[in-house]
């Protein structure tokens, strides 16, 4: 039987607290300078920052002695709602009435109302047993005459792992259908000669690379040229070269296969024989996100971000057929696998893959 601790935010104070213990599990609870409610998640192989009422936003993770999550310009999380204004956690919830950059039509701020949303409830659950610990939180999102979801986030650890469980469900609870629209943005921290291996045939109709310029950039020169060689060779990509034009960033849209299980598979394996990992069943979200952004001020990869659709806005992306419909009272949810892989395990799944 599992242990549950219900969080509240008089827990989380400005010095870092002590707040449970489980085999090789250590958690606490500290703030950071802005104000920012954080817990520190331990295992025997690294740990992972939660902003329990914050978007659920995983802040940092780190692997045997190595940081996963992107490199930003934010040092900590800042107290804002808006998108741009913290941006920098290693994984976070997008979307649900609107995702991506809106367009002229669209009321949506930039990747819809989850990323930041207080959450108002939050857990930690614990079992013994089978040596996992469960870290989860929801939030109730009510418009009136227009939407009414809850959407709960969890977290799930194993004691000795370096990969761990994320699933987001999500409740309709109003009389009317609701129109939803979700992407995973999980934020790796890429490397020069890094080689990107995933479960999709590679050409250009298979690995489309975005053509349109979303208002929220500014291209650097080349960038243009870069996308157009992209879009004949999107091999051009696969091993990340010094100098490439991801400024300020370039995105991909990818048909994933899947193996006899339904997963799709995506790996950046490191120099070293390391590898970030993520899998996800392309029957919960049908699209795929590649995202790179290297730039002296940041540096991230989504290989695979799982999407309903892709980040064009509500407008654009309604007319593609791109909108999951939640039935009255019905639910929709996602689950993934991420984090990293040893040498031996990275190599074992660059071989199923192939």
């Amino acid at each position: 039987m599992a242990l549950r601790i219900d969080l509240t935010e008089n827990m989380f104070g400005e010095k870092e607290r002590h707040l449970l213990s489980m085999g090789a599990f250590r958690v606490s609870t500290f703030r950071y300078d802005s104000g920012i409610a954080a817990l520190r998640v331990a295992n025997a192989r690294g740990e992972m920052i939660i902003l329990p009422f914050k978007g659920h936003q995983i802040w940092r993770c780190a692997f045997d002695g190595r940081e996963l999550a992107m490199k930003s310009m934010f040092d900590e999380p800042v107290n804002t709602r808006s998108y741009l204004e913290t941006y920098g956690a290693f994984f976070i919830h997008c979307g649900l009435t609107g995702m991506g950059a809106p367009g002229p039509q669209d009321r949506h701020p930039l990747h819809g109302e989850l990323p930041n949303a207080p959450f108002q409830t939050s857990f930690i659950e614990c079992d013994e047993a089978s040596k996992t610990l469960r870290i989860g939180g929801a939030y109730h999102y009510t418009v009136a005459f227009t939407v009414n979801y809850r959407a709960t986030s969890t977290y799930t650890l194993q004691e000795s792992e370096t990969l761990f469980d994320a699933r987001l469900n999500v409740e309709n609870l109003m009389q009317i259908p609701m129109d939803l629209m979700y992407l995973a943005h999980a934020n790796f921290r890429p490397v020069d000669g890094g080689e990107l291996i995933y479960t999709a045939k590679k050409t250009p109709e298979t690995v489309r690379v975005r053509q349109s310029i979303p208002g929220h950039i500014t291209p650097k020169p080349g960038y243009r040229e870069f996308i157009d060689a992209l879009a004949k060779d999107p091999s051009l990509h696969h091993v990340l070269k010094p100098g490439q034009g991801y400024d300020p960033e370039i995105v991909f849209y990818i048909d994933m296969e899947t193996d006899k299980e339904g997963y799709a598979h995506a790996l950046l394996k490191r120099p070293d024989g390391v590898a970030d990992y993520i899998r996800y069943k392309p029957a919960e979200a049908r699209r795929c996100v590649r995202w790179i952004s290297r730039t002296g001020d940041q540096d991230a990869i989504g290989m695979a971000f799982p999407a309903t659709a892709e980040p064009e806005g509500y407008t654009t992306e309604k007319a593609k057929g791109n909108m999951v419909s939640v039935a009255p009272h019905g639910t929709w949810s996602v689950a993934m696998r991420l984090g990293s892989l040893s040498r031996s395990e990275a190599e074992a799944l660059i071989k199923t893959i192939a």
